[in-house]
């Protein structure tokens, strides 16, 4: 059977990239996604992820806890802000190593698109903000069980030592005061009345809602893709499937910047721990 490479591979090294978790995540969504099955639409968010409205923000960017930034520039218009918001991430990150990572057009547009679809059940690949990951998604097969290889961790290695370098303060910093190109985004995508900031805020819930695997998941082959065996854990967000395609430890580290990144934002701390792994097979016996 012909297997593609993971389509969308990457993610969420801007959640964290905003999130740069966007950008290791980016990473993540390479393992293949899964599209809506034969006859059926992609659903759209469940009622727990659904859209804030902009009438009531639960979560206002003026609540961030960021100092005054100590700059007056104006920012640019939202079509014209490519080079400022690539010269200010590869700043956030010290140095031009996320540069190659990153697709350079409508910046903020793919980013909000993005981190919007994550805690859906599936998610586009058109407007995704980084490039995937390198060499094909590996798995291993023991005993007629497939799960992911060890060494795939590996392949998102340059998304997670960028998002390690990056400062969750000046990172929340510097989105509290590009906020508008954000929202504007936000509502261009089809929210006029959504507020951006909510939306960032139930999105990084979600991911840290992600169960933490003791075992890695078995995985089954479905036409040109593979799917968890599981289907407690098939039924997870498209985010949080990405999150655990990391590996444990990519999982770890990114939950670990979202939580500083959340803290910031809503002045919050989060219990360390994730959710357990729903359901009792989630590896092999």
């Amino acid at each position: 059977m012909k297997k593609k490479t993971s389509v969308a591979s990457w993610v969420l090294a801007v959640v964290v990239v905003l999130v740069v978790a966007v950008v290791a995540l980016y990473v993540s969504h390479k393992m293949k996604q899964q599209p809506p099955a034969a006859g059926e639409t992609a659903p759209s968010a469940t009622t727990q992820v659904a859209p804030a409205t902009a009438t009531s923000p639960r979560h206002p960017i003026t609540q961030a806890a960021v100092p005054a930034t100590a700059s007056t520039a104006s920012l640019p218009p939202l079509g014209e802000s490519d080079d400022d918001v690539i010269a200010a991430l590869m700043a956030l990150t010290g140095g031009d190593q996320g540069r190659d990572l990153l697709v350079s057009t409508r910046v903020v547009a793919r980013i909000v698109a993005t981190i919007d679809a994550l805690p859906r059940r599936a998610m586009g690949t058109l407007m995704l903000p980084a490039h995937p990951p390198k060499g094909a998604f590996a798995t291993v097969e023991t005993d007629g069980h497939i799960t992911v290889a060890a060494q795939n961790s590996d392949r998102y290695t340059p998304y997670i030592e960028v998002m390690q370098h990056v400062d969750p303060a000046q990172l929340v910093a510097w989105y509290a005061r590009a906020y508008p190109m954000f929202q504007q985004a936000y509502q261009e995508l089809g929210y006029p009345h959504g507020y951006f900031n909510d939306r960032l805020i139930v999105v990084i819930d979600d991911l840290l809602a992600a169960p933490e695997l003791a075992q890695p998941a078995l995985l089954l082959r479905s036409k040109s893709h593979y799917v968890f065996a599981d289907p407690a854990l098939e039924s997870l967000s498209a985010g949080q499937r990405l999150l655990l395609r990391t590996g444990p430890a990519n999982e770890a580290l990114i939950k670990a910047k979202l939580r500083a990144i959340r803290a910031i934002l809503v002045g919050t701390d989060l219990p360390a721990a994730g959710r357990p792994a729903p359901g009792a097979s989630s590896g092999p016996g």
